[in-house]
Protein backbone atom coordinates (compact mmCIF):
# COMPACT_ATOMS: atom_id res chain seq x y z
CA UNK A 1 0.00 0.00 0.00
CA UNK A 2 1.59 3.26 -1.00
CA UNK A 3 2.23 5.86 1.95
CA UNK A 4 0.03 8.25 2.49
CA UNK A 5 1.54 12.07 0.84
CA UNK A 6 1.64 14.76 3.94
CA UNK A 7 -0.32 17.76 4.14
CA UNK A 8 1.36 20.73 2.21
CA UNK A 9 1.67 22.82 5.40
CA UNK A 10 3.61 19.77 6.87
CA UNK A 11 6.12 19.03 3.61
CA UNK A 12 8.49 22.14 4.09
CA UNK A 13 12.03 21.14 5.42
CA UNK A 14 12.22 24.87 7.75
CA UNK A 15 16.10 24.51 7.02
CA UNK A 16 17.90 23.19 3.68
CA UNK A 17 19.78 20.92 3.63
CA UNK A 18 23.99 20.33 4.49
CA UNK A 19 24.11 20.94 0.82
CA UNK A 20 22.27 24.10 0.86
CA UNK A 21 18.89 22.46 -0.85
CA UNK A 22 15.76 23.64 0.45
CA UNK A 23 13.17 20.67 0.09
CA UNK A 24 10.35 20.47 -1.55
CA UNK A 25 8.05 18.82 -4.09
CA UNK A 26 9.36 21.02 -7.29
CA UNK A 27 12.80 20.62 -6.09
CA UNK A 28 12.08 16.89 -6.32
CA UNK A 29 11.06 17.57 -9.79
CA UNK A 30 13.48 19.79 -10.87
CA UNK A 31 16.29 17.06 -9.83
CA UNK A 32 14.60 13.94 -11.37
CA UNK A 33 14.53 16.13 -15.05
CA UNK A 34 18.15 16.32 -14.46
CA UNK A 35 18.46 12.92 -13.58
CA UNK A 36 16.21 12.07 -16.45
CA UNK A 37 18.72 14.21 -19.19
CA UNK A 38 22.01 12.69 -17.70
CA UNK A 39 20.75 9.23 -17.67
CA UNK A 40 17.99 8.51 -18.83
CA UNK A 41 14.44 6.59 -17.53
CA UNK A 42 16.49 3.86 -15.66
CA UNK A 43 18.36 6.55 -13.68
CA UNK A 44 15.52 8.25 -11.94
CA UNK A 45 15.42 6.58 -8.12
CA UNK A 46 14.47 7.47 -4.59
CA UNK A 47 18.44 6.76 -4.11
CA UNK A 48 20.13 8.66 -6.77
CA UNK A 49 17.37 11.60 -6.01
CA UNK A 50 18.43 11.27 -2.40
CA UNK A 51 22.13 11.77 -3.22
CA UNK A 52 21.34 15.14 -5.45
CA UNK A 53 18.84 17.04 -2.79
CA UNK A 54 21.43 15.56 0.14
CA UNK A 55 18.66 13.72 1.72
CA UNK A 56 17.62 10.59 2.62
CA UNK A 57 15.41 9.35 -0.39
CA UNK A 58 12.67 7.78 1.58
CA UNK A 59 12.15 11.65 2.00
CA UNK A 60 10.15 11.63 -1.72
CA UNK A 61 7.40 9.98 0.23
CA UNK A 62 6.70 13.27 2.63
CA UNK A 63 6.19 14.92 -1.32
CA UNK A 64 4.90 12.08 -3.44
CA UNK A 65 3.25 9.00 -2.85
CA UNK A 66 5.87 7.24 -5.41
CA UNK A 67 8.05 7.46 -8.08
CA UNK A 68 4.59 7.43 -10.51
CA UNK A 69 3.32 9.87 -8.07
CA UNK A 70 6.54 12.21 -9.58
CA UNK A 71 6.25 11.11 -13.12
CA UNK A 72 3.14 12.40 -13.33
CA UNK A 73 4.27 15.49 -12.04
CA UNK A 74 7.04 15.81 -14.12
CA UNK A 75 4.62 15.64 -16.77
CA UNK A 76 2.49 18.19 -15.15
CA UNK A 77 5.73 20.39 -15.23
CA UNK A 78 6.32 20.10 -18.58
CA UNK A 79 2.39 21.40 -19.69
CA UNK A 80 2.96 24.28 -17.36
CA UNK A 81 6.06 25.16 -19.00
CA UNK A 82 3.98 25.01 -22.41
CA UNK A 83 1.53 27.43 -21.15
CA UNK A 84 3.62 29.83 -19.46
CA UNK A 85 3.48 33.12 -21.34
CA UNK A 86 0.38 31.80 -23.33
CA UNK A 87 -2.70 33.90 -23.68
CA UNK A 88 -5.73 33.41 -26.42
CA UNK A 89 -5.86 35.83 -28.79
CA UNK A 90 -9.36 35.18 -29.99
CA UNK A 91 -8.31 33.58 -33.23
CA UNK A 92 -9.35 29.68 -32.57
CA UNK A 93 -6.60 28.76 -35.26
CA UNK A 94 -3.73 30.78 -34.31
CA UNK A 95 -4.54 29.56 -30.76
CA UNK A 96 -4.52 26.38 -31.44
CA UNK A 97 -1.81 26.30 -33.17
CA UNK A 98 -0.01 28.11 -30.87
CA UNK A 99 -1.10 25.55 -27.91
CA UNK A 100 0.24 22.61 -29.72
CA UNK A 101 3.43 23.71 -30.97
CA UNK A 102 3.64 24.86 -27.27
CA UNK A 103 2.87 21.46 -26.15
CA UNK A 104 5.18 19.39 -28.64
CA UNK A 105 8.38 22.01 -28.08
CA UNK A 106 8.06 21.73 -24.14
CA UNK A 107 8.09 18.03 -24.35
CA UNK A 108 11.10 17.70 -27.11
CA UNK A 109 13.37 19.64 -24.80
CA UNK A 110 12.97 17.27 -21.86
CA UNK A 111 13.08 14.37 -24.47
CA UNK A 112 13.24 11.39 -21.75
CA UNK A 113 11.22 12.74 -19.52
CA UNK A 114 8.46 13.16 -22.26
CA UNK A 115 9.07 9.35 -23.10
CA UNK A 116 7.90 8.90 -19.90
CA UNK A 117 4.81 11.44 -19.48
CA UNK A 118 3.88 11.88 -22.89
CA UNK A 119 0.84 8.79 -22.34
CA UNK A 120 -0.32 9.54 -18.86
CA UNK A 121 -3.41 11.62 -17.48
CA UNK A 122 -2.27 13.40 -14.01
CA UNK A 123 -5.15 15.66 -13.64
CA UNK A 124 -2.78 18.28 -12.03
CA UNK A 125 -3.56 21.89 -12.68
CA UNK A 126 -1.43 22.78 -15.50
CA UNK A 127 -3.25 19.66 -17.93
CA UNK A 128 -6.75 20.77 -16.78
CA UNK A 129 -5.58 24.55 -17.45
CA UNK A 130 -4.42 22.93 -20.94
CA UNK A 131 -7.98 21.06 -21.88
CA UNK A 132 -9.88 23.62 -20.48
CA UNK A 133 -8.06 25.86 -22.88
CA UNK A 134 -8.51 23.92 -25.90
CA UNK A 135 -12.32 23.16 -25.12
CA UNK A 136 -12.57 26.94 -24.69
CA UNK A 137 -11.04 27.78 -27.92
CA UNK A 138 -13.14 25.26 -30.04
CA UNK A 139 -16.28 26.06 -28.13
CA UNK A 140 -15.84 30.01 -28.67
CA UNK A 141 -15.44 29.10 -32.25
CA UNK A 142 -18.79 27.64 -32.54
CA UNK A 143 -18.21 23.79 -32.25
CA UNK A 144 -21.57 22.21 -30.88
CA UNK A 145 -20.14 20.39 -27.70
CA UNK A 146 -19.90 16.84 -29.59
CA UNK A 147 -17.88 18.10 -31.92
CA UNK A 148 -15.75 19.82 -29.73
CA UNK A 149 -14.60 17.26 -27.82
CA UNK A 150 -13.83 14.96 -30.64
CA UNK A 151 -11.65 18.11 -32.05
CA UNK A 152 -10.26 18.20 -28.61
CA UNK A 153 -9.23 14.23 -28.44
CA UNK A 154 -8.11 14.42 -32.05
CA UNK A 155 -5.97 17.29 -31.55
CA UNK A 156 -4.42 16.96 -28.08
CA UNK A 157 -3.50 13.05 -28.92
CA UNK A 158 -2.28 14.19 -31.80
CA UNK A 159 0.21 16.61 -30.12
CA UNK A 160 1.58 14.32 -27.52
CA UNK A 161 2.10 11.16 -30.04
CA UNK A 162 4.05 12.95 -32.33
CA UNK A 163 5.72 15.01 -29.22
CA UNK A 164 6.37 11.56 -27.66
CA UNK A 165 7.64 9.98 -30.99
CA UNK A 166 9.96 13.28 -31.35
CA UNK A 167 11.13 12.70 -28.08
CA UNK A 168 11.71 8.73 -28.24
CA UNK A 169 14.57 9.72 -31.48
CA UNK A 170 16.04 13.13 -29.59
CA UNK A 171 16.48 10.22 -26.55
CA UNK A 172 18.78 8.28 -28.59
CA UNK A 173 22.19 7.47 -28.00
CA UNK A 174 23.71 10.34 -29.95
CA UNK A 175 25.28 7.91 -32.55
CA UNK A 176 22.03 5.88 -32.85
CA UNK A 177 20.36 9.23 -33.64
CA UNK A 178 23.11 10.17 -36.77
CA UNK A 179 22.58 5.95 -37.77
CA UNK A 180 19.07 6.49 -38.61
CA UNK A 181 19.14 9.82 -39.94
CA UNK A 182 21.91 9.01 -42.32
CA UNK A 183 20.12 5.87 -43.43
CA UNK A 184 17.63 8.23 -45.73
CA UNK A 185 21.07 9.13 -48.04
CA UNK A 186 22.98 6.01 -47.46
CA UNK A 187 20.26 3.50 -48.29
CA UNK A 188 17.12 5.26 -49.53
CA UNK A 189 18.85 7.53 -51.67
CA UNK A 190 20.56 4.33 -53.42
CA UNK A 191 17.96 2.28 -54.23
CA UNK A 192 17.30 1.21 -58.22
CA UNK A 193 14.67 3.38 -59.85
CA UNK A 194 13.58 0.30 -61.77
CA UNK A 195 12.87 -1.21 -58.36
CA UNK A 196 11.52 1.27 -56.17
CA UNK A 197 10.39 4.42 -58.78
CA UNK A 198 8.76 6.26 -56.01
CA UNK A 199 11.17 6.08 -53.42
CA UNK A 200 13.82 6.94 -56.54
CA UNK A 201 11.60 9.95 -57.37
CA UNK A 202 11.65 11.32 -53.62
CA UNK A 203 14.56 10.38 -52.24
CA UNK A 204 16.09 13.70 -52.48
CA UNK A 205 13.26 15.49 -50.78
CA UNK A 206 12.75 12.36 -47.94
CA UNK A 207 16.31 12.88 -47.23
CA UNK A 208 15.82 16.24 -46.31
CA UNK A 209 12.66 16.05 -44.52
CA UNK A 210 12.48 12.56 -42.79
CA UNK A 211 14.87 13.82 -40.15
CA UNK A 212 12.88 16.87 -39.05
CA UNK A 213 9.34 16.24 -37.15
CA UNK A 214 5.86 15.87 -39.28
CA UNK A 215 4.39 17.62 -36.40
CA UNK A 216 4.13 21.04 -37.98
CA UNK A 217 2.62 20.05 -41.03
CA UNK A 218 0.51 17.38 -39.37
CA UNK A 219 -1.53 20.05 -37.54
CA UNK A 220 -1.96 22.22 -40.48
CA UNK A 221 -3.44 19.02 -41.72
CA UNK A 222 -6.13 19.05 -38.41
CA UNK A 223 -6.51 23.34 -38.06
CA UNK A 224 -7.43 22.63 -42.16
CA UNK A 225 -10.00 19.90 -41.52
CA UNK A 226 -11.31 21.73 -38.31
CA UNK A 227 -12.26 25.01 -40.44
CA UNK A 228 -14.25 23.00 -43.42
CA UNK A 229 -16.37 21.49 -40.69
CA UNK A 230 -16.44 25.24 -38.98
CA UNK A 231 -17.11 26.38 -42.49
CA UNK A 232 -19.80 23.14 -42.89
CA UNK A 233 -21.57 24.35 -39.35
CA UNK A 234 -21.76 28.05 -40.30
CA UNK A 235 -19.52 29.47 -37.73
CA UNK A 236 -18.67 32.97 -37.35
CA UNK A 237 -14.92 32.22 -35.94
CA UNK A 238 -12.08 33.07 -37.84
CA UNK A 239 -10.46 30.67 -40.64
Amino acid sequence: MPKPVVREEHRRRRRPTRSGTVLSGSAFVDAALRLLREHGGAGLTARRLGLVLDCDPSTLYRYFRGMDDLILAIGDRLIGQALDGWRPTGNWRNDLRGVGLRIHAAYTAHPQAAVLTASRVSGRANELAADEAVLDILRTAGFPLPDTVRIYHAFIDQTLAFAALDAASLALPKQSLRSDEEMWRSTYATLPADAYPRIAEAAPLLASRMPTSAYPTALQMILDSVGAQLDRLGGQGDR
